[in-house]
């Protein structure tokens, strides 16, 4: 579940980016209107900044409420709540040495002094 509300999040990113790119800014209109750019479009003069900022809106909508759900369904994530905890409680393997085999097997200080 998820998964898929990440694929939906990512994009929904991905088109808000892309009609934020595609959109005019408010100064364009000037420039559009002295034949510098397309006032005329598929939508109209008015209609694809109409379209354009419906659909941003939708996207945006989408795009928070997916961050809201993650968020929510992270915090309420069943397990181990810490990474940091998880690896401290995993039990670690010491080999054990025999001390009495140790001091027998090594040579004294003694025997390393050459003479």
């Amino acid at each position: 579940m998820e998964k898929l509300v990440l694929v939906i999040h990512v994009l929904a990113a991905i088109g808000v980016i892309g009609l934020v790119l595609l959109q005019h800014g408010k100064g364009a209109d000037m420039g559009a209107s002295f034949g510098s750019g397309a006032s005329g479009s598929l939508f109209g003069v008015s209609g694809s900044s109409n379209f354009m900022s419906r659909a941003t809106a939708g996207f945006v909508l989408v795009f928070f409420s997916t961050s809201l759900t993650l968020a929510y369904m992270s915090s309420h994530k069943s397990g181990n709540g810490s990474v940091v905890k998880a690896s401290v409680t995993e039990s670690v393997k010491v080999p054990v040495v025999n001390v009495d085999t140790a001091k027998s097997k090594a040579p004294s200080a003694a025997e390393d002094v050459p003479k």
